[in-house]
């Protein structure tokens, strides 16, 4: 079956005209529709107190069973900071080859690391990690070279690094 969409679904207010932005960069990456929702449900049995963080791997999966469907690559967007065991943070995570992944801003902001608001990069930062885990679900591993939007990023400064889009490699692997 030919990939028909990718799904972006907002759990927390995220402003309508970011999220439209953000579909945007998404379709002029990939040239495929991508179609916005709003969805709810009870974050509380994914947060580990002892972290005071929620658990990615938890959320990932839940998203998976819940929300996602055969014929659209779906990704969650969160606002609150995400762990998985084995790092202190991430940014998201995807299923590689998968139909699932998701996103949180939490740690994108400026104002986290007490520099002035910047909206623009806010927005650039979270498409770039948008569109690196739907990456992860179009067969991508993790990239080597410096400027991709594959290469692993461990801090926000990773991300600032990036291109928005592919590097040659990684393009002609895509399996859209």
């Amino acid at each position: 079956m030919k990939l028909q969409k990718i799904t972006l679904i907002s759990f927390g207010y995220f402003d309508h005209d970011f999220l439209q932005n953000i579909a945007k960069k998404i379709h002029d990456e990939f040239f495929i529709t991508a179609q916005v929702k709003e969805a709810y449900f009870d974050l509380s049995d994914f947060y580990d107190p002892a972290r005071r963080q929620y658990d990615a791997n938890q959320l990932l999966h839940y998203i998976e069973k819940n929300y996602s469907a055969d014929d659209a690559k779906t990704i969650g967007l969160f606002n609150v900071d995400l762990f998985i065991p084995i790092f202190t943070y991430i940014f998201g995570q995807a299923f590689l080859n998968g139909r699932t992944g998701i996103a949180s801003a939490y740690r994108l902001s400026n104002e986290r690391y007490g520099i002035d608001a910047d909206a623009e990069l806010m927005q650039e930062r979270f498409a770039k990690e948008i569109i690196h885990e739907l990456g992860h679900t179009f067969g991508l591993k993790h990239c080597h070279v410096s400027d991709c939007i594959m290469r692993s990023g461990t801090y926000v400064e990773d991300i600032d690094q990036k291109n928005s889009g592919f590097c040659q490699t990684c393009n002609d692997n895509l399996l859209i």
